[in-house]
């Protein structure tokens, strides 16, 4: 069961697709949308990752950061990345201790699963029934944004 609104966001440290090191602490002050999913470049994952691509200057003009983790290598970030022009990170969870910390294990990937982090690290909302095709519009309206 992943974790529930109201409690406190794990904090973690994750190199990105640039091997730059990421911290949930770097974002302080912002809401911070994680989203967790199966694998770079499979037709749902791609779909959600194109969805936050295609809304990032929304989210950007409201002080939103849009992390996107899967069990994926870096290399595999970078080509996804590459290919679907991503404009956000995409976090390195080889060792799945994102995907163990938020509880969202799906038997060696990530289970589709975005969690909204408020500016003082609480989990403030959870979406386990993720449209992919709409997802970041999704989430901007429960930001009432």
């Amino acid at each position: 069961m992943p974790l529930a609104v109201g409690t406190d966001a794990p904090a973690f440290t994750a190199k990105d697709t640039n091997g730059n090191t990421v911290s949930l602490s770097d974002f302080a002050g912002k809401t911070v949308v994680v989203y967790f999913y199966p694998k770079d470049d499979t037709p749902g994952c791609t779909k959600q990752a194109c969805s936050f691509r295609d809304a990032q200057p929304e989210y950007q003009g409201k002080n939103v950061v849009v992390l996107g983790v899967s069990a994926d290598d870096e290399a595999a970030h970078q080509a996804f990345t590459a290919k679907y022009n991503l404009n956000f990170p995409l976090l390195v969870d080889t060792d799945k201790a994102l995907i163990s910390a938020f509880d969202v294990d799906g038997g060696g990937y990530a289970k589709r699963v975005t969690f909204v982090i408020d500016p003082n690290g609480k989990i403030i909302h959870v979406d386990s029934a993720v449209n992919t095709s709409t997802h970041a519009s999704d989430v901007l309206a429960v930001l009432g944004l």
